[in-house]
């Protein structure tokens, strides 16, 4: 069992769907399990490749990070949460790759 976490990104440009301004975008940014490393969700096709892309989207005042059950997270707490994750967590096998503390980078869809 683990806890996921996401971004609501509030949208600047029209929407590409429904051409409508405003609103926000939800960006799942990966989950954390006891004993895992964090699953750090990469998203490459919107500029998410690693740690660093993400912070820079997270530290925007545009954003609010919240977990899957509706509570707000701050930055430093989900920081927290992916870069120390206690002595030798597990490494995924399905990841596409190993960021350098205590994440998996991870692509798709995954909950």
């Amino acid at each position: 069992m683990g806890t996921n976490y996401y971004a609501e990104v509030k949208r600047k440009e029209p929407c590409e769907c429904c051409g409508m301004s405003g609103g926000t975008e939800r960006l799942h940014i990966g989950k954390s399990s006891g004993g895992w490393c964090f699953a750090l969700h990469v998203i490459p096709e919107k500029g998410i490749k690693n740690l660093e892309d993400w912070l820079g989207i997270l530290s925007s005042p545009e954003v609010t990070i919240h977990n899957e059950y509706g509570a707000k997270v701050n930055l430093q707490e989900l920081v927290t949460t992916i870069a120390e994750r206690g002595e030798n967590p597990r490494r995924s096998t399905y990841c596409v790759g190993h960021g350098p503390g205590s994440w998996d980078y991870m692509e798709g869809e995954f909950s």
